[in-house]
């Protein structure tokens, strides 16, 4: 089960911080990511990380502004968002998907939480 927290409602150039908190289940092998949806568009990959190898993956548009981490001790993921932006509405979601390939792609994961609403305002 996953479950986000930490949306809301910023201006523009606000900071937020998402979380997501992992449970019934080993995530140690999945890769684990912060996807996001808007309306009439398709779902799409802001932030990944493998804690097998350390490898992150960002999307250009939010590279040097958003920064992805997990705490495996906690069994949480957490999506750090600075400078926001307008653009950056949507619904953010967490997914986590063990042994995956193409990452960045949503349409390989299984494992989704119900998302998390972030808003910023102009």
């Amino acid at each position: 089960q996953l479950q986000e927290s930490g949306g809301g409602s910023v201006q523009s150039g606000g900071s937020l911080t998402l979380s997501c908190a992992a449970s019934g289940y080993t995530y140690s092998t999945a890769s684990m990511g912060w996807f996001r949806q808007v309306p009439g568009k398709e779902r799409e990959g802001v932030a990944v990380v493998d804690p097998g190898n350390g490898w992150t993956y960002y999307t250009s548009s939010v590279q040097g502004r958003f920064a992805i981490s997990l705490d495996t001790a906690n069994h949480t993921l957490y999506l750090q968002m600075h400078n926001l932006k307008p653009e950056d509405t949507a619904m953010y979601y967490c997914a986590a998907q063990p042994f995956c390939r193409n990452c960045k792609n949503p349409r390989v994961y299984n494992y989704w939480g119900q998302g998390t609403q972030v808003t910023v305002s102009s």
